[in-house]
């Protein structure tokens, strides 16, 4: 048995950015872990799974499970006492039927519920958004008490609303004997290290900014949390009793694009990369939004400033977050060691020093002990 009374710990999504980071501080703490993957059979993705913490007192233990299908999910979470839903789609590019987004993350959600309920799990912990809380159309400080109610909002934004929203309104209505106890974390845009090979939007960003695939920059801003304190979160929320009936924004601070920019620049800039630091005027930034797509989006964001309240993750789940600069920096060099940016003549690689990603992963293991 595992501590603080939890046996066996279902991860879905564990080959993702965020539920890789869970996957390892959960062994890390002792806890026995299954993860879901769609395939057990792709090694690209399984073999950094099973590298990721070395001296865990349980191997890892994966199966397949599909979140458009409820084949498999009675066993995945059988003899588990909790559940972290992570695992959520999000398109590559804006589908031509937003349902295509929004049914699968609404029913994803659902069937780990059921599945959680007639395996009389304890807790589920499931990974929302920010974007559930706010509407980035408008400026403005947001709290847990808050919901997205923007009506030009994208197919994600949507999608992650509604099955929050679907899980608090399942998990309130469940007869008394038939109970289980729910805690939702709201992450803000998530920045910081990869420890598999699963991109997400925020490393395609990255990229584009290190390639300089923009020559200026949209007037965006956007609250940030580390990936490690986002898995932090969920593996406190998992014990913590404060959390359950519970949001909890993450976010350690707000960065406009042209700063995320300045930053990487400062770090980069001297090893061939030169991410540009210009912001583009609002009016040429909707024009060429109509010969392109992935900028008709960002559109109604244009000098909105948002912020979001985040008491409840430093006060219950006592988390101090890692400074944001470092996230940028630690995901910069990700990107590059992932191939996803190619490395110049004058890349040097990350100073060789004890990495903030270990010091974050021994904390919270100290305090699951």
């Amino acid at each position: 048995m595992a501590s603080n009374g939890v046996t066996r710990v279902l991860v879905t999504g564990a080959s993702g950015y965020v539920g890789a980071h869970v996957v390892q501080q959960l062994q890390k703490a002792g806890h026995v872990v299954r993860g879901t993957v769609r395939s057990t059979k792709n090694e690209q993705k399984i073999k950094p799974l099973k590298e990721l913490c070395p001296d865990a007192a349980h191997e890892l233990e994966l199966v397949e499970a599909d979140l458009q299908k409820e084949d498999g999910w009675a066993s995945a979470v059988a003899d588990c006492s909790h559940v972290i839903h992570v695992a959520s789609p999000f398109p590559a590019n804006n589908p031509t039927n937003e349902e295509e987004v929004i049914r699968p993350a609404v029913d994803g959600t659902m069937v780990i519920l059921k599945a959680a309920v007639a395996a009389k799990v304890k807790r589920v912990v499931l990974t929302s958004s920010f974007v559930a809380v706010a509407s980035f159309t408008k400026s403005g400080t947001f709290t847990e008490k808050d919901w997205n109610t923007g009506t030009n909002e994208s197919p994600y934004n949507k999608s992650k609303t509604m099955a929050e929203k679907a899980a608090w309104d399942y998990v309130n209505e469940l007869p008394d004997d038939s109970k289980i106890e729910l805690a939702v974390i709201n992450p803000s845009f998530i920045l910081g290290p990869y420890l598999t090979s699963t991109k997400s939007t925020s490393g395609d960003v990255i990229c584009q900014m290190l390639e300089r695939q923009m020559p200026a920059l949209p007037s965006i801003s956007m609250p940030c949390i580390d990936v490690r304190d986002v898995a932090k979160a969920h593996v406190i929320a998992m014990t913590n009793d404060e959390a359950v009936g519970n949001r909890h924004i993450l976010l350690s601070k707000n960065l406009w694009f042209q700063e995320i920019c300045v930053i990487l620049a400062t770090e980069f800039k001297a090893q061939g990369y030169n991410p540009p630091t210009k912001v583009l005027p609002n009016f040429l930034v909707k024009f060429a939004a109509f010969f392109k797509t992935d900028l008709k989006q960002l559109v109604p964001q244009l000098d909105a400033d948002i912020k979001g309240d985040n008491t409840r993750m430093r006060e219950v789940l006592k988390i101090d977050p890692i400074p944001i600069e470092e996230s940028v920096i630690d995901i910069g060099y990700s990107v590059i060691e992932k191939g996803w940016v190619k490395k110049t003549p004058k890349y040097k690689g990350r100073p060789q020093e004890e990495t903030q990603e270990n010091a974050v992963v021994d904390a919270a293991v100290e305090e699951e002990k």
